[in-house]
């Protein structure tokens, strides 16, 4: 499993490096969005991997790892919007987000770490494809659990969707990279 943990980092390394050029770019612009704007944002990159899967021909030159990584950003600052709430203005510091960014990639791997453990690594027999079904399904239950205004019964909240689909799409993007 040190494996799996080094191949994490290093797919999380890429991902918050273009988060933080983002920011940069744009600043905590992010922070008016709605999380149901987050879950269609993730939702558009999960449908085009798909298609990307299925078509034999693609239009827009980029590959699935861009999309990958925009599910894992994406679903990184759902996370945030969560526990800080959605502005009106854009409010965080590029040191601020960072943190924020830093904080739910670390409580998303310890997540992943255990289930490893308790799963054996089952996600290494798996294909691309499945972990892209995988994650669309995820983003089905978000939309039902945010048109039920954010109440279950018996399931898990947002909060562990959001980090399935992070784990998800960094389990494929290690896949793409082997």
């Amino acid at each position: 499993m040190s494996q799996t943990s080094q191949q994490y980092d290093a797919v999380v390394t890429t991902c918050r490096d273009l988060f933080s050029k983002k920011m940069k770019d744009y600043g905590s612009a992010w922070r008016i969005l709605r999380l149901p704007s987050l879950t269609d944002q993730i939702f558009i990159k999960a449908q085009r991997i798909r298609g990307l899967q299925t078509l034999a021909e693609s239009k827009v030159d980029e590959g699935q790892e861009s999309e990958f990584i925009g599910i894992i950003n994406y679903s990184i600052i759902a996370l945030v919007q969560l526990e800080k709430g959605v502005v009106e203005q854009p409010d965080l510091t590029l040191e601020q987000s960072l943190e924020l960014y830093d904080h739910h990639v670390a409580v998303t791997k310890k997540l992943m770490m255990d289930k490893n453990h308790d799963y054996g690594e089952a996600w290494r027999d798996m294909r691309v494809s499945s972990l892209t079904d995988l994650i669309l399904q995820k983003l089905l239950r978000v939309k039902q659990i945010e048109d039920n205004k954010g109440k279950t019964i018996v399931s898990e909240g947002l909060d562990a969707n959001y980090q399935d689909m992070i784990n998800y799409a960094i389990f494929a993007m290690i896949h793409l990279g082997q």
